[in-house]
């Protein structure tokens, strides 16, 4: 008999797989670099809305202003106005820009994160995928441009759910168990309702199984962390609630809600388009179901529960005290960007491509949707073109609705030189998050002193505040007609109209002089 050769082996390359992981790790920093590019990128395109708005008037007031309007109220996000008032005092003053670029900031830190844990659940193919996708997801961009605290919360839940995973081997050392308690804590001084991630936490462990010592060490370090946010918790508790209303829910709110995470905002996609993006992200997740026992069961463990637990349990406190608004999730985003890039790992190649094309033109037409001016619910932007093309001088704003006259406040340089006759105290001196109105006497007499008002009035409001806003329209614009005043000029932008008053008796005059002013 002869003897059958055995097959020969192949070629090992000297240093190729030592330069495949070199590449899968320089690859994985790719993902925080678009993410900061496309957060930066057109960031002072949209015009600032209430929100912001109000984080740039509380950022350029003084350290003590500050601290005495914490005190009485908003203490949940006093740790964001402390950041930014730094950032203000490093850049010389707070605009839509540099208000915005911390967020972007964060949500590279954010995607960053999203990476290292993709790479412990899966490994570096899992890691990039959902550094990558997390990255481009507008939503993530849509936050990245805007100047309140989500995108923090965002980046500082994703490195939690990191080492929390690295806490559940019982050879983990102690100083996962310390990262957990301080990113517990700062969780949430972030945003309070950013302690629902811990719930996901719970059953994430539950799921694992990990022993009794690890359990016990955990639940310590869980302890400690939240322990280290009560005094947020009992100075919240006591200050009046800044907290706008939100919408009550309903059967739809869970696809709705779905949906945002993909694309935010109304109006952002063509209901075509918002449909293929979310029913191609539920496919890909409805493959994922099917090819489970592909992926790695610790990722299943950590990403279901981090984008199922948060939501629902806020919509079961929703149903006795409306709170459900999806900026309070942003934090489970990463969540869908991992089960999504998880989906990509145990799919075959041509359906890896047909999933990246589908999902294509909605992502990229949103991108370019949220950077329009008028993309946010204020423009505030018309606002101030408005005024600056139809001024005169003497010009005087009034204002009305829930904290319209900070416009004028955290845009000074627009409003210089005009007199705001309906605030008889502004918020930084009263410690307040809206101005003291003036009475009524004291507005008819500032009103016998102005030749023409601009009547400006914020509409994109709760239906409480609205109803406040239309109260308060109505009292100014009987003061307006009492004194004489007739409106010569309307100009309405998402959130905003815009009403020039003026005498008719100085109509022709004022006329010449704002025709000068706007050549």
């Amino acid at each position: 008999m002869t003897a059958t050769s055995p097959r020969p082996a192949l070629p090992v390359i000297p240093g190729a797989s030592v330069g495949r992981a070199l590449w899968m790790r320089v690859a994985g920093w790719v993902s925080p670099v678009i993410a900061l590019v496309l957060g930066v990128s057109g960031n002072w395109d949209p015009s600032a809305w209430t929100d912001e708005i109000v984080t740039i008037d509380v950022a350029r007031r003084s350290w003590p202003q500050m601290m005495e309007l914490l005190g009485q109220v908003d203490a949940v996000h006093g740790l964001h106005y402390v950041l930014m008032y730094l950032v203000g005092q490093m850049t010389g003053g707070l605009n839509e820009f540099t208000a915005r670029a911390p967020s972007a900031v964060a949500v590279a830190v954010a995607v960053a994160g999203l990476t290292w844990l993709g790479r412990l659940l899966g490994g570096p193919r899992l890691g990039l995928y959902a550094g990558l996708l997390l990255a481009v997801l507008p939503t993530a961009s849509r936050y990245a441009q805007e100047a309140r605290s989500f995108a923090f919360v965002m980046a500082v839940a994703v490195p939690a759910t990191g080492v929390l995973v690295k806490a559940l081997s019982s050879r983990a050392r102690g100083r996962w168990l310390v990262a957990y308690v301080v990113l517990i804590a700062l969780l949430g001084w972030f945003n309070l309702l950013g302690l629902l991630l811990v719930a996901a936490h719970a059953v994430t462990v539950l799921l694992r199984r990990p022993g009794r010592r690890v359990v016990v060490r955990l639940l310590l370090a869980l302890t400690a962390g939240i322990a280290a946010v009560v005094p947020l918790l009992v100075l919240a508790s006591a200050q009046s609630s800044a907290v706008g209303e939100a919408a009550p829910v309903t059967a739809g709110t869970p696809f709705s809600y779905f949906t945002w995470l993909l694309t935010p905002g109304q109006g952002t996609l063509p209901t075509a388009l918002k449909l293929l993006l979310t029913f191609t992200a539920l496919a890909a997740l409805a493959l994922l179901v099917v090819r489970r026992r592909k992926a790695p069961s610790l990722a299943l463990a950590v990403g279901v529960p981090w984008l199922a637990v948060p939501p629902l349990l806020l919509m079961a406190v929703s149903l006795g005290h409306p709170l459900f608004a999806y900026r309070y999730l942003l934090f489970c985003l990463p969540a869908l960007a991992l089960l999504l890039a998880l989906a990509a790992t145990v799919v075959r190649p041509y359906q890896q491509l047909l999933l990246v094309l589908l999902l294509a033109v909605p992502i990229a037409t949103s991108h370019l949707a949220i950077r329009k001016e008028d993309s946010r619910q204020w423009d505030t932007r018309a606002v101030i073109r408005t005024l600056r093309i139809h001024d005169a001088p003497g010009d005087a704003v009034l204002f009305s609705g829930a904290r319209c006259g900070l416009i004028a406040s955290a845009f000074k340089e627009a409003f210089t030189g005009r007199a705001d006759l309906g605030t008889a105290r502004t918020a930084a001196a009263a410690g307040a998050l809206d101005n003291l109105p003036a009475d009524p006497a004291l507005l008819q007499q500032r009103l016998a002193h102005t030749p023409r008002v601009w009547h400006i009035t914020c509409n994109h409001l709760s239906s409480g505040a609205r109803q406040a806003a239309a109260r308060t329209a109505a009292s100014q614009e009987a003061a307006l007609d009492r004194a004489g005043f007739s409106p010569v000029l309307h100009h309405s932008a998402p959130g905003v109209d815009i009403t020039l008053e003026q005498r008719p008796a100085t109509g022709q005059a004022v006329v010449r002089a704002a025709g000068q002013s706007a050549r």
